[in-house]
């Protein structure tokens, strides 16, 4: 079994999480602006926007395939190292405690005459758990995935990955690719089948520019 001061694996390619996490920084910056505009309610914003919904259906794909295909290879390829075991388990108890905050937010949104310093409380909270964890994942994750995975482990992650994203493609798959650079584009948009990759370019990323995602209304 490689250790973490052993040679990276060129087999395994970040480009998917790394391409999640632009994406999930990006729509938290917008979260961070609709929550904070003066003329605009806000609870009527996030209970009616798309923005709100594609956040927490990414981040919900992207924690799933962490929890049921990454982290137990990584935590079978760890035995015998505690210190690196316990940085995973603070990983795991990150994932765990942004799911009550999402809920805590969705309750409120339903209440009549939400109280929006309240959701502005819940989703600074949400905006500074989420991205201390990214950070953290790239910190602490990134350089363990590339030193003790196996390709196989990591080819069995990016199919659950894929699979998780594919349950909402037409939206998750250009959400994802919105913002992201030619060569970040092509990496991955490359494992598409056909059909598929003939639908993602000429019928769902028109349908997600088109659509105004953080704007009330968007996710009638």
């Amino acid at each position: 079994m490689p250790h973490s001061s052993g040679p990276m694996n060129d087999a395994i390619d970040l480009t998917v999480l790394h391409a999640t996490h632009a994406a999930l920084r990006r729509e938290l910056a917008q979260l961070d602006r609709v929550t904070t505009a003066a003329d605009r309610d806000p609870v009527h914003v996030l209970a009616t926007a798309a923005g709100w919904t594609l956040l927490k259906k990414a981040l919900r794909a992207h924690h799933e395939a962490e929890d049921s295909a990454l982290w137990p290879s990584l935590r079978q390829n760890l035995v015998g190292r505690p210190k690196d075991l316990a940085r995973l388990e603070v990983l795991e108890a990150e994932h765990a405690a942004m799911t009550p905050v999402v809920h805590a937010i969705d309750r409120l949104l339903t209440e009549p005459g939400a109280d929006s310093m309240r959701l502005g409380q819940l989703t600074d909270a949400l905006t500074r758990g989420v991205a201390g964890h990214l950070q953290h994942e790239e910190d602490a994750a990134f350089p363990l995935i590339r030193r003790t995975l196996t390709a196989q482990q990591w080819a069995h992650f990016s199919q659950v990955h894929a699979h998780h994203i594919g349950r909402d493609a037409p939206l998750l798959l250009p959400w994802l690719l919105d913002g992201a650079d030619q060569q970040t584009s092509a990496r991955l948009l490359a494992p598409l089948p056909p059909k598929t990759y003939v639908a993602c370019t000429t019928q769902w990323i028109p349908a997600y520019r088109a659509l105004l995602r953080w704007s009330p209304g968007s996710g009638a």
